[in-house]
């Protein structure tokens, strides 16, 4: 209904040519708003240095049991290695995993009735947590952190790795007051146990500062993003994607908070750490490019924009080809930012390959293939605007083209 609407304001404004007036340029750059949004998670190996990143979810949960999954914020299941939990020196970040049990000085694991049953209410809490049965998957994952108390010790990381699963628990619920004490008692418990600089910190930091985000406490998130850049960058080094996993979400916050250059140089460098890897075309590479470039549009740097856009072209061009949607939408948000500045015939070549490209995949009746044809008639409006005191003549076929994609427009929504 709202593309009949505005169609029908277009109409009317078509009926006489003389009257045309056309809506401001810069104002169209805006309509690509900032969401925000981020989607993120990660598996990593506990006691390694290796990281495997999905870009699904937005948190990283630490299990210290087996086949414990990484819950993620649409509870999409990532599951996670079994892990080690000894002190962080080089030769036990690279040594054998102990499917999450503890060694100690005799050289034996321990083992009782609390830890056995730790890791049971720890994969029933999880079970129960995918299927979307919070209550009951609460009450395994406070009993798994009571469990994990009795067999390791109070102050142990399998106590760490139960306070986040059940403060994870909490965020999903939104009981956020519940959840902030869990994430904190995780941390120091990591802090003592591995040391303040440890990766096994950054990781935990890192998570903190998504839930911070999460509530909009940007001081708090800044704090623990910075912290964990810090030790992302001593124990990683500069040029790994962890690294700058965490460097952009830094550059996020600092967006937010309205540190527009900071938060430039952060993302630009995160993207550029992704591009050295080989991983210039990944899906997180094209999302991080789309949030700068929203960025640059609203702070109204369309040039920059304008590249940085059309480098995600490019790369929906290799990767997906004109046959995709995806591909198709990055033209479109090409077009938008060319016609805010004022090119509007390439604005116009795009948005026609769009359409064919929209007609051949939706079919011609279809609302994306109407709201593709009302950008059509938009265009050749200013177009012809542009042309009315140049040649009169192309200034009128420009119109008569506007009113029949505005009338096909209109009888694809009928």
């Amino acid at each position: 209904m709202s593309i009949r609407r505005a169609a029908s304001g277009l109409a009317r404004r078509l009926c006489s040519p003389r009257r045309v007036k056309v809506a401001s340029c810069g104002r169209t750059a805006n309509e690509l708003i900032l969401t925000g949004k981020m989607k993120f998670s990660y598996q990593y190996g506990y006691g390694h240095h290796s990281w495997k990143r999905r870009d699904r979810d937005a948190y990283l949960w630490i299990f210290l049991s087996g086949p414990a999954a990484v819950l993620g914020i649409n509870s999409s299941p990532v599951f996670a290695e079994d892990v080690s939990t000894e002190p962080n020196s080089e030769n036990d970040l690279e040594g054998d995993n102990l499917t999450g049990l503890r060694k100690i000085d005799d050289g034996s694991v321990v083992s009782n009735i609390h830890t056995s049953k730790w890791r049971v209410f720890t994969d029933n809490g999880r079970d129960l947590f995918l299927q979307g049965k919070l209550d009951e998957a609460e009450r395994f994952f406070i009993s798994a952190l009571k469990e994990a108390k009795e067999g390791f010790g109070d102050r142990d990381p399998h106590v760490a790795s139960a306070c986040n699963n059940l403060a994870e628990l909490y965020r999903v619920k939104k009981a956020f007051d519940k959840a902030e004490p869990l994430y904190l008692e995780a941390t120091k418990i990591l802090e003592e146990s591995f040391g303040p600089e440890d990766i096994r910190v950054g990781a935990a930091l890192h998570n903190l500062g998504q839930f911070y985000i999460v509530q909009r406490k940007l001081e708090e998130a800044r704090v623990c993003y910075e912290r964990a850049l810090k030790i992302k960058r001593r124990v990683l080094g500069h040029g790994h994607t962890d690294y700058a996993d965490t460097m952009y979400h830094l550059g996020t916050v600092l967006h937010l908070q309205g540190k527009v250059k900071e938060s430039e140089t952060l993302i630009n460098e995160s993207i550029r750490i992704l591009e050295d890897g080989g991983l210039g075309e990944s899906i997180v590479c094209l999302r991080r490019l789309r949030y700068l470039a929203q960025i640059y549009i609203k702070s109204n740097q369309l040039m920059e924009a304008e590249n940085v856009q059309k480098k995600i072209l490019h790369s929906m061009e290799l990767s997906k080809g004109w046959d995709s949607l995806h591909t198709i939408i990055a033209a479109e948000g090409l077009a938008v930012i060319l016609q805010s500045r004022g090119n509007i015939r390439e604005a116009k070549d795009l948005l026609e390959r769009c359409l064919e490209a929209r007609k051949k995949i939706l079919g011609e009746d279809h609302i994306q293939v109407a709201a593709n044809m009302f950008s059509m008639a938009r265009v050749e409006m200013l177009n012809s605007n542009l042309l009315r005191k140049i040649n009169a003549s192309e200034a009128i076929a420009e119109l008569d083209k506007a009113k029949d994609h505005l009338g096909h427009s209109i009888s694809c929504n009928h």
